[in-house]
């Protein structure tokens, strides 16, 4: 019998992002831009093209780069890549998708001509920058541990991290320098949150 420890397959998503708040608050934006999306396609006629087609392009874009790094973080993926800063990368996208989603949102809602689909794209507009605004507050605040099967309660949510330790937390660098006998030493700016 082949104990979990030593069994060449392990888990290949990540129970703790896909079940925490990072992970359903990831899902909620890709339903709602996917679902701006649609409805933007649904509008047939318009005036001043230019706000429909500005919206299209950011709930589009939105939804293909949200999709992709809900793949990557549920997948553990991001993991090979440790020299991509993956917090800062999720707070980038998650910051302009606000802004433009707000910005898209206004500008549609100033241009509509009150139809149905036009409504219905603006609320989901709004509910979409509402969600991507909730985790761009919340994205300085993901752990980042995952080669150092510790629990994610234990590691220290920061943001900005050099390049040189992308897979440490605070709790495993104090404890490897206190066992390795040397004393505690950053020599580079860390962020702590």
């Amino acid at each position: 019998m082949i104990s979990g420890a030593s069994s060449p397959y392990q888990p290949t998503t990540d129970p703790d992002y896909l079940g925490g708040t990072l992970g359903r608050l990831k899902v909620a934006q890709l339903i709602l831009a996917l679902i701006a999306f649609i409805c933007i396609e649904t509008i047939m006629e318009c005036s001043t093209c230019e706000g429909l087609y500005f919206f299209e392009f950011v709930s589009c874009s939105a939804f293909v780069v949200t999709g992709v790094l809900l793949i990557l973080f549920s997948l553990n993926l991001h993991m090979r890549i440790p020299q991509i800063n993956w917090n800062l990368t999720n707070l980038v996208n998650t910051g302009l998708s606000t802004f433009f989603f707000f910005i898209a949102s206004i500008v549609l809602a100033a241009l509509n001509h009150k139809t149905g689909a036009e409504i219905a794209v603006v609320i989901f507009g709004f509910l979409a920058t509402a969600a991507y605004a909730v985790s761009t507050f919340l994205a300085p605040f993901r752990p980042v541990c995952g080669r150092l099967k510790r629990p994610m309660s234990s590691c220290v949510g920061w943001l900005w991290e050099p390049l040189a330790s992308l897979t440490a937390c605070a709790h495993s660098r104090a404890y490897v320098s206190q066992s390795a006998g040397s004393h505690l030493t950053l020599s580079h700016p860390v962020m702590y949150l």
